[in-house]
């Protein structure tokens, strides 16, 4: 998930808590406002109930003409007059709690709700006798408001939620705005325009410091690029120069007629070790060169499978004894799909390395090379049947200059595979390998197909 979605996401739960919070809060005081107002209302009719029955007369009267007139009666509006005993003791009465009567007899006065009947409650004294005063009603209105309360909440809640989270969208999508040109920027970036520099911000922020931090690596890169490409170019002329002329004096050493056996097999040994020298020095070059720029090379249209051809041919010539065979089977229908975009010349060198490695340490065993695709993919599986590689050092392999604990019994230098995974990674691709000793050993290339297919070709795949 991109940073940007995060923060929409963080965005969005941190506001709904805080709506929840606040519409918990906002019901809590509604709800209470709301059931004290209503104790408030059956208090004043208790006062009034107890007015109108313990001090009857014209006052009472004019009170009662008043309630009747002003106030409204309430649903299930229920008065209750209890008397006191001499033990100050009163047992309920008509279903009402004991404990809500022991209430109003210790403190004076008492709210209680049982459902939606609620019920309140003082105590009176008129002389020396005592007098329990209830008025009892149910609140519907209330409840009602309640819920109504309730659905506006959630409704609010709801479409608040959707309003943050595009607002969400909008908040992160400006607030990395920056990152976004600054990625845009870096990826234009390549070996062939490496002096490129990201615009420098004036701001002390985080995305400012950024910049600079490209900046900085950029100069390090390009110092490093330019150094390794002065060393390929020199090192292609100061090298191959004098190693040309030894061979050349050697090869004139040997066609001389009075050499002894000892004085030829000394010259012949340096001879052999200075076209390995050669050798090594050209494959060094070669996995220099193949680490620069895809843009530097020539890409066109490459069929796989006559590629892999021409690669089998070309190791049979090197080593006629190789026995290769390359299974067609899993060919797809559509030869469209057996097409990537690549330099021929250095795919064809990868396959060529891959495939000869199988026949060498395989001493000419059979060599199965299998083609199919699948997932917008071209695989190239070669399977061998020679020594393998042993399990703690299949880590290593592509490493340059590195051979196997097994593998000293052969010619080799160690620099065929990681020049192999650097064309691979130059072509967009990937390498995969399993080996076991004594069994043999599978590498499978996946190479990206070429982007030329038809809607109906890529559903299909």
């Amino acid at each position: 998930m991109k940073i940007q979605s995060k923060i929409t996401l963080l965005f969005l739960l941190l506001s709904g808590g805080i709506l929840i919070l606040l519409n918990a809060s906002i019901f809590y005081l509604v709800y209470k406002f709301n059931f004290d107002d209503f104790y408030k209302r059956l208090e004043a009719r208790v006062n009034i109930a107890a007015e109108v029955q313990l001090s009857p007369g014209a006052k009472s009267k004019a009170t009662l003409e008043v309630r009747n007139k002003y106030l409204e009666k309430l649903d299930s509006e229920k008065e209750y007059f209890l008397k006191v005993d001499g033990s100050n003791k009163l047992h309920a009465s008509a279903g009402i709690d004991k404990i809500f009567i022991d209430d109003i007899l210790l403190t004076g006065q008492a709210h209680y709700r049982h459902d939606n009947t609620f019920y309140a409650g003082s105590l009176f004294k008129k002389g020396n006798a005592s007098y329990v005063v209830i008025v009892s009603a149910s609140n519907p209105a209330g409840f009602q408001e309640l819920k109504d309360l309730q659905k506006i909440l959630l409704y609010g809640f709801l479409l608040a939620m959707i309003l943050v989270y595009f607002v969400g969208k909008v908040f992160s999508f400006y607030t990395f705005q920056p990152v976004r040109r600054i990625i845009n920027n870096v990826k234009n970036i390549t070996a062939n325009n490496l002096h490129f520099r990201l615009d420098e911000l004036t701001g002390k922020d985080e995305i400012a410091e950024l910049s600079l931090t490209f900046n900085d690596m950029l100069n390090r890169l390009e110092t490093a690029f330019e150094t390794q490409n002065n060393f390929v170019s020199n090192a292609s002329h100061e090298l191959r120069t004098p190693l040309t002329i030894i061979s050349s004096e050697l090869e004139l050493a040997l066609n001389k007629q009075d050499l002894n056996t000892q004085q030829r097999g000394v010259l012949n040994t340096v001879y052999a070790e200075s076209e390995k020298l050669g050798q090594i020095l050209n494959s060094l070059l070669t996995l220099a060169q193949s680490g620069f720029d895809g843009k530097r090379q020539n890409w066109e249209s490459i069929r796989m499978d006559e590629l892999l051809l021409t690669a089998s041919e070309s190791v049979k010539r090197i080593n006629p004894g190789s026995n290769i065979y390359i299974d067609l089977e899993n060919l797809p229908a559509d030869e469209s799909l057996l097409y990537v975009k690549g330099n021929s010349n250095l795919l064809r060198l990868a396959i060529n390395n891959i495939i000869g490695n199988a026949c060498k340490y395989s001493d000419n065993r059979p060599v199965t090379i299998s083609l199919l695709a699948e997932n917008k993919r071209v695989i190239i599986a070669i399977k061998d049947q020679g020594i393998g590689i042993p399990q703690t050092e299949l880590q290593h392999i592509f490493e340059p200059f590195f051979r196997a604990s097994n593998a000293h019994e052969y010619e080799g230098h160690g620099v065929g595979l990681p020049l192999t995974l650097n064309i691979i990674r130059l072509h967009k691709g990937s390498l995969g390998i399993s080996s076991e000793v004594g069994v043999g050993t599978e590498i499978k290339v996946f190479l990206p197909m070429e982007d030329h297919l038809n809607p109906l070709q890529r559903r299909r795949l």
